[in-house]
């Protein structure tokens, strides 16, 4: 079974929600999440977010508190995610050099619960923004297979 550590940012401004909507494999549309992505190998956490939030929306991102941890699987691939609260300045851009990014943006709660987004990421901000929720989510399923670049996962 192959592991794969994720981290995602909640940067939340004036009451809304900066999401990144991405590209995967076998989806026409592309779906929401918050901006994150995978740790590499000798990252620290906060290390793999502060870059992804750089690679992916073109902020230089401030690490605050574990929110909450969801973990899910995809076959034989074995998710945790961890999500932290984000501060950044300045406005969110599309990358340039990443091609899996469709659009970048800040929505309300009310909007985020109308999104494209999979079961595993929208259940636990959803809780999130309600009343803190629990501070762990398990799913047995992923909901979306993701296709990394490189053949070693």
């Amino acid at each position: 079974m192959t592991r794969i550590h994720l981290v995602t940012g909640l940067l939340v401004r004036s009451g809304e929600i900066l999401l990144v909507a991405s590209h995967y494999a076998g989806r026409a549309t592309p779906l929401w999440n918050l901006p994150g992505g995978r740790q590499e190998p000798g990252e620290l956490l906060r290390d793999a977010l502060v870059r992804e939030f750089r690679e992916e929306v073109a902020l230089n991102a401030s690490v605050g508190k574990l929110l909450y941890v969801s973990e899910s699987y995809d076959g034989d691939v074995h998710f945790t995610n961890f999500t932290f609260a984000v501060e950044a300045a300045g406005e969110p851009r599309m990358p340039h050099d990443v091609d899996h990014i469709a659009d970048v943006g800040f929505f309300s709660a009310e909007q985020v619960e109308h999104l494209a987004m999979a079961r595993v990421v929208r259940e636990p901000l959803r809780d999130h923004l309600a009343d803190g929720g629990h501070r762990y989510y398990g799913y047995a399923a992923a909901d979306v297979s993701i296709e990394w670049p490189d053949a070693s996962t």
